[in-house]
């Protein structure tokens, strides 16, 4: 009985993606659960995994593009797991153990320094190393008594390949330009930033921050805030507790247009901006109005490592009313942020420096940082804009407001 692998649905709005690894090889055994492969759709990246155990036959190759519902593998629930450690295919096992002592196409002794036993391919190997063009005297077996197996030859044949493909690359290289195609969430990205773009009438305003309020309070507290939550007390959480208390004071920005409507949200849901190997994504903190710091900082941490290993759900990333966007990790000084359409505005927080500025009269050195805020203005007044920021700045300068609200 062989079990069809599917390529399961993710959404409404999710159609197809690229399968960009297998996991595993044609002809493996594969236990249940064991992951397959690796998909990469327009919003998230995820794994499949095997529903039985079985030898399994790939359908489609890597980098193929796959519709939702297709099937991509097959599983042979009827074989038996391979009997040994070296997590060779099942089939070759059998055949290799069935077949031993059958008179066919043998393999030539490769190492000269002693003398070895010469022992015949099993069919299996033998139509792989036709197929493939290799020449099994050039392999060292895997296979009982050093046979040469099915599998090893495949791995051969897959190394040639590589190696090839690496040349090619390297002498693209050369002619000073070289070709990768757009993964589906490139293009997501792309075409979100030119319609918030096209649709949006942009604005940005910016302010600093003096930011030694805040790294005086996690100076302070840092030890026993991790002895306690096993975690350590961030900036992001401050600045998504200040976009909370200034959403909640400044309701226009906590809104969107749809059609010829104005949609106002009661609730405050912040998408946090996550950068990973595969391109930008926003997964979302719930009820940000109802979360502590701990709780906040938390579930940036399980986001962000969620979405770097490919494993966050498309729920994660959906709902959102507002997002923050953190460049200064990476040393930005100042930047014009996009908003994640279709929510109307986006913080971005920048590198923090030593600046000399002016307090009470006196010229003093404080670690200051810029905010910008990228906002539409279709929805969004300069007033209310200004203020938010405003609002956003005087919560961190002086985090006892968000201990009283005010």
């Amino acid at each position: 009985m062989a079990t069809e692998v599917k390529i399961p649905a993710m959404g409404e709005s999710i159609s197809s993606g690229i399968l960009a690894a297998w996991h595993v090889k044609d002809g493996d055994y594969v236990e249940k659960d064991q992951t397959l492969y690796e998909l990469e759709t327009d919003k998230v990246t995820s794994e499949g995994n095997a529903e039985v155990s079985g030898i399994i036959s790939l359908k489609v190759a890597a980098d193929d593009e796959v519709d939702i519902g297709q099937v991509v593998a097959t599983i042979d629930e009827s074989a038996t797991p391979p009997s040994g450690k070296d997590n060779k295919p099942a089939k070759d096992a059998l055949e290799d153990k069935s077949k031993a002592d059958t008179t066919a196409k043998t393999n030539t002794k490769v190492d000269t320094s002693e003398e070895k036993t010469e022992y015949p391919l099993s069919p299996a190997a033998h139509k792989a190393a036709d197929e493939s063009d290799v020449d099994p005297s050039t392999i060292k077996g895997s296979g009982k008594d050093g046979r040469v197996t099915k599998y090893d030859i495949l791995s051969a044949a897959t190394q040639e390949k590589s190696t090839t493909q690496t040349e090619t690359v390297l002498a693209a290289s050369t002619k000073r330009e070289t070709r990768k195609k757009m993964s589906p969430l490139r293009r997501k990205i792309a075409e979100r930033l030119v319609q918030a773009t096209q649709e949006c009438a942009l604005l940005t305003t910016f302010n600093e921050v003096d930011m030694s309020s805040v790294m005086e309070l996690r100076k302070q507290h840092q030890e026993k805030f991790v002895e306690k939550h096993g975690i350590k007390l961030g900036f992001m959480s401050f600045f998504t507790r200040a976009v909370t208390h200034a959403l909640q004071a400044v309701p226009a920005v906590n809104a969107r247009i749809e059609g010829n409507e104005i949609v106002t949200q009661h609730y405050y849901d912040i998408g946090v901006a996550v950068g990973t190997d595969k391109g930008l994504m926003v997964p979302t903190i719930r009820n940000c109005d109802k979360k502590g710091f701990a709780e906040i900082e938390q579930d940036i941490l399980d986001y962000a490592k969620a979405a770097r290993e490919g494993k966050i759900q498309i729920s994660d990333l959906e709902g959102g009313v507002f997002t923050i966007s953190n460049g200064g990790i990476y040393g930005s000084m100042l930047s014009t942020p996009i908003i994640n359409y279709p929510q109307s505005a986006i913080l971005g927080l920048h590198n923090i420096t030593e600046k000399a500025v002016v307090v009470k009269g006196e010229i003093v050195i404080r670690p200051m940082m810029y905010l910008a805020l990228s906002y539409d203005h279709r929805l969004i007044d300069g007033k209310e804009a200004v203020t938010f920021l405003v609002r956003v700045k005087e919560a961190i300068e002086d985090p006892t407001r968000l201990l009283f609200g005010i």
